[in-house]
């Protein structure tokens, strides 16, 4: 064995490709993207990193046909859930509150009082139902206001770049 190829440290098996997880920015690109065609699917408009008046930025929201505002965090792995907390912060501005972890995400750390979605870069399940908790009519106005403003923002600087 040539001492120089290990450094005098003792080899390991090379992972099987199933254990090996991409890194956190792609699992999270992919769950959004899931999280996203699946609001697409229940009649949700949906917009990301969703600027909130209390200056956080929601992950996903979802805002369908009745008004109804649908909050989405999602979560990579469960080292980004217990170090983030600002999720409590997003629950007052929507209808329904959910997080979208992937498929291999030990989903049963998260809190029982919020939604939880298993999502990849195609579609989502929901495997526990976000509870229901009516916004004030004040605020429902100011975020679908503020909804329709980023959408509208987001879509000229498609059109014009220099928006």
């Amino acid at each position: 064995m040539d001492s120089q190829l290990h450094f005098g440290q003792p080899t390991q098996r090379s992972p099987q490709p199933s254990q090996v997880r991409p890194p956190p920015a792609l699992v999270t690109a992919a769950v959004t993207r899931g999280i996203c065609r699946w609001l697409d699917d229940m009649g949700f408009s949906s917009l990301v990193e969703f600027k909130l008046g209390n200056g956080r930025r929601a992950d996903v929201v979802g805002l369908n046909a009745a008004g109804t505002i649908l909050m989405v965090e999602v979560k990579s792995t469960p080292e980004d859930f217990r170090g983030d907390a600002k999720w409590l912060e997003y629950v007052p501005y929507c209808d329904a509150f959910s997080f979208a972890v992937p498929p291999h995400f030990p989903w049963q750390i998260l809190p029982e009082t919020c939604g939880v979605v298993i999502a990849d870069a195609h579609s989502a399940a929901v495997v526990r139902a976000a509870p229901l908790h009516k916004l004030h009519a004040s605020r429902r106005k100011a975020l679908t206001l503020r909804f329709a403003l980023s959408a509208g923002q987001r879509l000229a600087s498609v059109v014009d770049p220099r928006l």
